[in-house]
C-alpha cells in the first residue's frame, strides 16, 4: 500500500496526522517544509496522496501544490488551511488540489476526505479513456466532487452521463451514502412528483400507507435527476424550492421535511435554448448551471473507440463462453469509420451482437453487418440468448439469483424468459 506524504511545519500537527493516518491503515512520509519535501520527492517511489498545510514559512502550500502538479501531475493533493483563508483554499482548488480542510477538523472529517480522494483515484480507472478532452472532464469532475455544489452534466444520449455522475458521488465525502438515480423522462408527470417527494397515507386513492420519495431515500447522499429537461414546469418550481430551502413537501403532507441531498442533473438538450423557448425555468437553470460539465460524443474521442470496443468484447465473450483473439483488420476499420450517433451505448450494443454472431476466433466486419428488421437475424439472437441463459443456469445448478447476477439482469427477467421457453428450473 502506497504511503501518504504529509508536509507541515507544526511538529504537533505532524505527529497528530501520522497517528490519524496510521489508524486508517496507511504509513506516512513526513516533512517539515515544502522545500525539504520537494528535494526528496521521488516520482518512482509513489504516494497514495499528498497532504500539505497552507500557511508555512518559506514555501507555502500553494507553491508546493503547483510544484507537485508540475512534477507528478496525477498525485492527488489535499490542502489544510486555517480560518480566514478561504480565498486561498478556493485558489488551491483552481490549481488542482482535490480537496481542502479547514482547521480545526476532526478525525472523522479527515477520514472522509482521505477515503473520498482515494475512491476518486480508484473510480477514475473505471472510466476508460485516452482522449485528452475526456481526461480534462474527469479531472474537473473529480475536483468538483469534494464540494457540495450542484453539478449539471450535458451530453448526447449514450455518452456516459450517469457513469460520470456516479464518479462524482463516489469521489465526494458522501461516497458511502446513498446514490439514487431518477429518470425524469421515463416517469409520467402525474407520478414523478410522488416519486421524488413521497406521499402521506390517504393523500390520494390507493395511498394506503406513507411512502418516502427519492429525495428522502437519498438523504445524506446524492440524487441524480437524469434528463431533467423532461420535467414539467410545475415540478421545476418545486425542485427550485428544494434546492433553495433544503426541504421537500410530501404529497398530502402538512409540513416540510428537511433533506440533505446533493443534486446532480443531466440533460441531452441545450437548456439555455429551452429557457428561451419557454420550456425550462430560467431561475432553475441558473441554480443548476453553477458548474456545467460537457461530455464529448464518442465521434470526438477517436482514441477511445477501439479501447472501449476491446473492453466490451472481453466482457461479452466471457459471458458467452467464447474465446476471441480480437478484431480482424476490416472490423477495426469499420469501428473507426462509423459515426456512432448512439455513442458508447450504440458501440456496446454493436459489440455484444457481433460477439454473439461471431463464428470464428476473431470478430470480422461481417459480424457487424446486420439488419434489426431482419426476422431471421432476430431469431438467431433469441436462440443465442436462450442458449446463454440455460447454459448459465445449468452451471449454477438452477440458481436463478446467481444466474441473474452473472448475466447482469434481474431475477424477474430470468423467470419471464424461462416461462417464454417453457423451461422449468427449481424455485430459488
Amino acid at each position: 500500500m502506497k504511503p501518504v506524504l504529509v508536509v507541515d511545519d507544526d511538529q504537533h500537527m505532524r505527529e497528530a496526522m501520522k497517528e490519524a493516518i496510521g489508524r486508517l491503515g496507511y504509513s506516512t512520509v513526513i516533512y517539515g517544509s515544502g522545500e525539504e519535501a520537494l528535494k526528496r520527492l521521488d516520482q518512482k517511489a509513489g504516494y497514495a496522496l499528498a497532504i500539505t498545510d497552507m500557511k508555512m514559512p518559506g514555501m507555502d502550500g500553494l507553491t508546493f501544490l503547483k510544484e507537485v502538479r508540475r512534477r507528478i501531475a496525477n498525485l492527488p493533493v489535499l490542502v489544510i488551511t486555517g480560518f480566514g483563508t478561504i480565498e486561498n483554499a478556493v485558489e488551491t482548488m483552481k490549481e488542482g488540489a482535490v480537496d481542502y480542510l479547514m482547521k480545526p477538523f476532526s478525525f472523522e472529517t479527515l477520514k472522509k476526505a482521505i477515503q473520498s480522494i482515494l475512491a476518486r483515484v480508484s473510480y477514475e480507472k473505471e472510466i476508460l479513456t485516452r482522449n485528452p478532452e475526456m481526461q480534462k472532464v474527469i479531472n474537473l469532475a473529480g475536483n468538483l466532487a469534494a464540494n457540495n455544489i450542484t453539478v449539471l452534466i450535458y451530453g448526447e444520449s449514450g455518452t456516459g452521463k450517469e457513469l460520470l455522475a456516479r464518479f462524482v458521488h463516489k469521489a465526494s465525502r458522501r461516497g458511502d451514502k446513498p446514490f439514487i438515480a431518477v429518470n425524469c423522462a421515463a416517469i409520467p408527470d402525474n407520478l414523478l412528483e410522488s416519486e421524488l417527494f413521497g406521499y402521506e397515507k390517504g393523500a390520494f386513492t390507493g395511498a394506503s400507507e406513507k411512502k418516502l420519495g427519492k429525495f428522502e431515500l437519498a438523504n445524506g447522499g446524492t440524487i441524480l435527476l437524469d434528463e431533467i429537461s423532461e420535467m414539467s414546469m410545475m415540478l421545476q418550481a418545486k425542485l427550485l424550492r428544494v434546492l433553495q430551502e433544503k426541504e421537500i413537501d410530501r404529497v398530502g403532507g402538512n409540513q416540510p421535511v428537511s433533506v440533505d441531498v446533493r443534486v446532480i442533473a443531466t440533460t441531452n438538450r441545450d437548456l439555455k435554448k429551452e429557457c428561451a423557448e419557454g420550456r425550462f425555468r430560467e431561475d432553475l437553470y441558473y441554480r443548476l448551471n453553477v458548474f456545467p460539465i460537457k461530455l464529448p460524443p464518442l465521434r470526438e474521442r477517436p482514441e477511445d473507440i477501439l479501447l472501449l470496443a476491446e473492453y466490451f468484447m472481453a466482457k461479452f465473450s466471457s459471458e458467452a463462453g467464447k474465446r476471441l483473439s480480437g478484431f480482424a483488420s476490416d472490423a477495426v476499420e469499420f469501428l473507426k469509420d462509423r459515426q456512432w450517433r448512439g455513442n458508447i451505448r450504440e458501440l456496446e450494443n454493436a459489440i455484444q451482437r457481433a460477439v454473439l454472431l461471431c463464428g470464428s476466433d476473431s470478430v470480422t466486419v461481417k459480424d457487424f453487418m446486420f439488419d434489426d428488421t431482419d426476422e431471421s437475424f432476430n431469431g438467431r439472437i433469441r436462440d443465442m440468448e436462450k442458449d446463454m441463459i440455460l447454459k448459465t443456469l445449468r452451471e449454477v445448478s438452477g440458481n436463478k439469483t446467481k444466474a441473474a447476477k452473472i448475466l447482469g439482469v434481474s431475477v424477474r427477467t430470468i423467470r419471464n424468459k424461462l416461462n417464454e421457453y417453457g423451461q422449468i428450473f427449481p424455485a430459488q
